[in-house]
């Protein structure tokens, strides 16, 4: 039986940030005190390693689960199938909803509910649940949806990437420059009209990994020591990703029985240019390969780190040819990977 993406969707937030935006924030160290530096060096050391010029922002008025919905209505109607008949809701997520000038995340009840509910799903057989997996929770949604379908307990399932991290950051960190909000979506089903599911492989990393990424109140010293940020070790990220990602990738195409010269895109989660640049670097070197020209589409440097919902925002874009450079046709072998908290890694081979 083929399991496969059968139709996407992605919703872009229309507020737009740009660098500028952060020129008069008051960055501080994580002991409190201030840079050395102005915040227009700051800024462009930044977008040097990032990449990221632009990032977008949600509308006060909507949460993650309106993103989601969003996202979500597009993906149903470009699969062309009635939403009663879905099995599955999954929605993966880190934070929950989060009021516009708020910091308490809301998951009572879950996004992937709350999506069903807006959609206006009568048949209480479509079971609804979130994902908690980090930046890789959308993949990992797919991962288990076609869990499902292949054991034979689903037919069709939507899986839901959102996020809104821009209430969930400290001003004065300035690796709030990083993050930003949007949801993706995708209907996976059973023997679709094209595309297919060659392989999967996930994995944890938390002894000493496990607070890579985390919780914890502003640099601010004069600021609420019970309020809590995202917060991140991004040197230690950054060399666990290059260190173990790469071999993952490696891993899963290994299974896939798809030679590398095969590949003609990788969708790895938008984090970070110069990590990514690096991860892919690396999972070529494997293979005594150097990267081919246009492997890798990326959407961060307008808009940012949405974390879980990088991927399934970037293939949307690709799939509808909205994304300068890079097509994609039938047949085409695609490697989909991601890192986050947790740490988390998945990575999946798909035939499109």
């Amino acid at each position: 039986m083929k399991i496969g993406i059968s139709g996407t969707g992605s919703y872009i937030p229309s507020i737009v940030t740009k660098n500028e935006a952060f020129l008069e924030h008051d960055f501080l160290g994580t002991d409190g005190t201030a840079f050395g530096h102005d915040n227009t060096v700051i800024i462009e050391k930044f977008k040097s390693i990032t990449g990221i010029a632009e990032r977008r922002y949600a509308k006060p008025e909507l949460k993650n689960s309106d993103l989601g919905y969003l996202a979500a209505e597009k993906a149903i109607e470009d699969a062309g199938i009635d939403k009663e008949e879905l099995d599955y809701i999954i929605f993966a997520h880190n934070f929950g909803d989060l009021n516009h000038g708020e910091i308490q995340g809301d998951t009572l009840p879950s996004l992937a509910t709350r999506v069903k509910h807006l959609l206006k799903i009568k048949n209480p057989r479509c079971v609804a649940y979130d994902m908690i997996f980090g930046c890789p929770g959308w993949i990992e949604g797919v991962i288990q949806g076609y869990a499902f379908i292949k054991s034979g307990m689903a037919k069709k399932c939507l899986i839901i990437g959102g996020e809104t991290l821009s209430r969930v950051i400290d001003q004065h960190d300035r690796d709030s420059m990083i993050y930003s909000d949007g949801a993706g979506a995708c209907i996976l089903q059973a023997n679709p009209d094209s595309g297919e599911i060659l392989s999967h492989d996930s994995v944890t990393h938390a002894n000493g990994e496990a607070f890579y990424l985390y919780f914890d109140k502003t640099y601010n010293n004069e600021g609420c020591p019970n309020t809590r940020y995202i917060k991140m070790h991004g040197r230690k990220i950054y060399e666990f990703a290059c260190t173990h990602v790469p071999q993952a990738m490696a891993d899963c195409l290994n299974e896939s029985g798809v030679p590398i010269d095969e590949v003609k895109k990788i969708f790895i989660h938008q984090a970070n240019e110069k990590m990514d640049e690096a991860i892919v670097k690396r999972f070529y070197r494997l293979y005594g390969k150097a990267i081919p020209e246009d492997i890798m589409p990326m959407s961060i440097h307008k808009l940012g780190n949405s974390s879980v919902a990088t991927i399934p925002t970037l293939y949307d874009l690709v799939r509808n040819g909205e994304l300068e450079n890079h097509q994609l046709q039938k047949g085409d072998v695609i490697i989909f990977a991601s890192v986050g908290a947790g740490m988390n890694i998945n990575a999946m081979v798909y035939k499109y």
